[in-house]
């Protein structure tokens, strides 16, 4: 028996490399994995949880699921959806919260850290984000969810809402686990933390042409190109980690040599880098330029997309209401 996957995509807009290199590969080597059933949404529910904009979120949900069916995903394969086409995830969700307390669900540091962020927006929806995110998970009795640790307490809710539920109304939902492997880490061409879109500078766009590629990356920090040791952190290590990335190892000790003996021309590895980036890129922006003049095809995938989901969702419904009392006409 396939064991179900599924995994929500933030309609925040176009995508960059760290969003293809850190997920979107490990979610198409999922669908074309025999062993896997997956579901992929745009959560874009989720989006109105924090303060967004209502003109530019049927754009951003789109444009979403473009750039991730560009690198791959398949509507024959996988289950292509918005989760605000399918309104048994916010059924479920309000039957969830029935079994976990206020306390809680302010306990979470996620909800914490927002409540920082958007003094002025903790709403109830902010609130009920982990259950709105147990019930995606448990709607579809998904098992597996390729998530990062820093969602591991929402995790944790999903488990512990799946148990409460069998407990108290005899249901059978799995407690699921994080999949872990399916995502990896991207740095910033700053030289610290990660490539996002939210730090200026710091990405590549899966849009961006070749000049564009290789202005940001003239801008990469670096040093004089030449010393005993391999730097480990910094503008220097994350452009070899790019370069094994497009390149592979042996371009990456190539340029290591060159750093412990006669230096590194860092406009050399740079342009040379800008162009296997590109390479790699162009065919994503072809394809996606096919889609996007295609819009009868998409609209028809997100709605059929939509309707296998439901398909699912609705059995799961029907379930818990009538263990839950809700049955009969």
């Amino acid at each position: 028996m396939k064991k179900r996957v599924l995994q929500g995509m933030r309609p925040t807009g176009r995508l960059h490399l760290g969003n293809y290199l850190g997920t979107a590969k490990g979610m198409v080597a999922l669908q074309n994995d025999p062993s896997y059933e997956t579901f992929y949404m745009v959560a874009d529910v989720h989006a109105i949880t924090t303060p967004y904009s209502v003109t530019e979120l049927g754009e951003k949900r789109r444009d979403v699921l473009l750039d991730y069916m560009s690198v791959g995903l398949d509507p024959e394969k996988s289950a292509l959806f918005f989760q605000s086409m399918v309104p048994e995830h916010a059924e479920l969700a309000f039957y969830f919260s029935s079994v976990m307390t206020i306390a809680r669900m302010q306990h979470l540091p996620t909800f914490k850290d927002k409540v920082k962020q958007y003094p002025d927006h903790a709403t109830m929806a902010l609130l009920n984000y982990p259950i709105l995110m147990a019930s995606d998970i448990l709607i579809y009795k998904a098992s597996l969810i390729p998530v990062g640790l820093d969602q591991e307490p929402h995790m944790e809710i999903a488990r512990e809402v799946a148990r409460k539920m069998n407990e108290q109304y005899g249901l059978d939902f799995p407690e699921p686990q994080s999949l872990q492997g399916t995502t990896r880490y991207v740095p910033s061409l700053l030289g610290e933390g990660k490539m996002s879109k939210s730090v200026e500078g710091s990405f590549i766009s899966l849009s961006d042409d070749l000049k564009t590629i290789q202005k940001k990356l003239s801008s990469a920090p670096t040093d004089r190109g030449r010393g005993e040791i391999i730097p480990k952190d910094g503008g220097v290590a994350n452009l070899l980690t790019f370069v094994e990335m497009f390149e592979g190892k042996d371009r990456r000790a190539y340029f290591e040599n060159k750093y412990l003996s006669e230096g590194i021309r860092y406009g050399e590895l740079k342009n040379e880098l800008a162009e296997a980036i590109y390479v790699e890129l162009r065919p994503i922006q072809e394809k996606r330029a096919e889609l996007v003049a295609d819009k009868e095809r998409i609209d028809k995938i997100i709605k059929e997309g939509a309707e296998r989901a439901r398909s699912v969702a609705h059995e799961t419904i029907t379930e818990v209401k009538e263990k839950m009392g809700f049955g009969g006409l």
